[in-house]
């Protein structure tokens, strides 16, 4: 992943695979949204059309692996403890995952009910979990003997999920990275391998849903970098864009991709025009958006990559977060960092499943659903499918919910025609206090760490934008 430590400084089932509206939505132009340094991301109707499934998914695995989990101190150990190559080299003759083990991920995502999932075909240090011609440094030509990414597609497909490849630019392998403009010529080495293994992993390995770049755009080059001016060289401040001579030449690369797949959705960390934001961490929450498709990512348990004594997050952390996401339309993207034989601990089995068993009957109030019609609070939030409203009530740092909660008539209407609980369907006392409406909320009777409350409205309220609570 890119959050990175500082240096030089004090610093519902899926629709069928396959596009996923007709050919003539998807071709027609886009709008995009520009956000100062960040990547643009499309907007309108074709944009919208495109990335359709995907907001009804809300929910995605995310599957770190590679070499790094031997050691089991995170996705990062080759850069923080500052492992010559040579010597991290030699964990490809250790690693020897399960070649069935993507069958276990992808059985896992399902019955965590996730609708699709991403797998780092190749992270920072350099390792690619397929049969690279670009990279000698891959799991079919060490050890493992065996092209982690075909499994893996082919083992997704199979559950019916979608599939996405995370992939990373830059190589920590490459002194260009570092220093592209003095190393102009390893720079452009590393470009070239990214160039090639992109084209390889979207020709190679049938339809591609995702794909989720992470360390590329020449803004983070160097990990913020540093440059050279009339008077010498110094480190280049984040919020400076690049201006050397190396390019990643991003458009290439993903107009290629495009043209193939023209339904794929494409992450913001690169500087090619993107479908979706990225937000890193839980701190990263933010706000609502619903006009930039967003996704969260977030670990299940520890760092990205395999921690032996990382422990899963609660029940209960982990519907708030996916709650908190939705209802500010967004997806929550799941990690996962299975062991060396590519395992994953019987203690995140046990919570996804457990969050899995939640979804099956909480599911109608995430599945299909978009943020709204009210903005989000730290005590109830809300999600919202035609004319029906699913307000989210959310526990206290004591565990607590709110028992009445009030919220605005919609000016103009529609009327609030009848409430109750998601789970039982028994209908939940409200009255008309002036312009806002007053709800009892019962007591939560089948242990979930939220209650949920449906209301019907008289007709649709998806055009509405949405106003916070009284």
């Amino acid at each position: 992943m890119s959050a990175e430590p500082a240096v030089m400084t004090s610093t519902t089932q899926p629709a069928p695979l396959g596009p996923a509206t007709t050919q003539g939505v998807l071709n027609e132009p886009d709008a995009v949204i520009a956000d100062g340094l960040r990547t643009p991301v499309r907007v309108g109707p074709a944009a919208e059309a495109r990335v359709k499934w995907w907001r009804e998914a809300r929910f995605g695995m995310f599957i770190h692996f590679g070499v790094y989990a031997i050691p089991g101190r995170g996705e990062w150990v080759k850069f923080t403890q500052s492992i010559p190559h040579s010597e991290y080299a030699k964990l490809a003759d250790q690693f020897t995952p399960d070649p069935d083990s993507p069958k276990l991920w992808a059985s896992l995502a399902k019955k965590a009910g996730m609708k699709y999932v991403v797998l780092t075909a190749r992270h920072h240090d350099g390792f690619s979990l397929f049969d690279s011609r670009a990279n000698a440094f891959n799991s079919m030509q060490t050890a493992a003997k065996t092209d982690l990414v075909r499994t893996y597609t082919d083992a997704v497909r199979s559950e019916g999920l979608r599939v996405g490849l995370y992939y990373s630019p830059k190589d920590w392998r490459f002194p260009g990275y570092f220093m592209p403009d003095l190393y102009l010529e390893s720079a452009e080495a590393m470009r070239d391998q990214y160039h090639a293994e992109m084209k390889q992993l979207t020709t190679e390995y049938g339809h591609l849903d995702v794909i989720w770049y992470d360390g590329g755009g020449e803004n983070y080059l160097g990990i913020g970098g540093i440059e050279r001016d009339k008077n010498g060289w110094k480190r280049r401040d984040r919020d400076k864009p690049y201006r050397g001579r190396f390019s990643w030449k991003d458009d290439e690369v993903n107009n290629a991709i495009r043209e193939r797949f023209p339904d794929i959705l494409i992450n913001d960390r690169t500087r090619s025009t993107a479908d979706f934001r990225t937000r890193e961490g839980k701190a990263a929450l933010g706000d609502f958006d619903g006009k930039q498709p967003w996704e969260l990512c977030y670990t299940l348990a520890g760092p990205w990559g395999y921690s032996p004594n990382a422990k899963p997050r609660s029940l209960a952390e982990l519907v708030v977060l996916l709650t908190n996401t939705a209802s500010r339309d967004g997806n929550l993207l799941l990690n996962i960092g299975p062991d060396p034989k590519g395992q994953v601990p019987a203690d995140q089995v046990a919570r996804l499943t457990e969050l899995g068993a939640w979804l099956s009957v909480h599911g109608k109030a995430i599945y299909e659903t978009r943020g709204g019609p009210f903005l989000p609070t730290p005590q109830v939030t809300s999600t919202r499918r035609g004319s029906l409203v699913f307000l989210h009530v959310l526990p206290d740092e004591q565990n607590n919910i709110a028992r009445v909660v009030r919220i605005p008539k919609l000016s103009g209407g529609p009327d609030l025609q009848s409430a109750r609980l998601l789970i039982g369907e028994t209908p939940v006392l409200y009255r008309h206090v002036g312009d806002v409406i007053e709800i009892e909320v019962p007591e939560r009777a089948d242990g979930s760490p939220t209650q949920v409350i449906e209301l019907t409205y008289a007709a649709s309220v998806m055009d509405r934008d949405p106003m916070p609570f009284p």
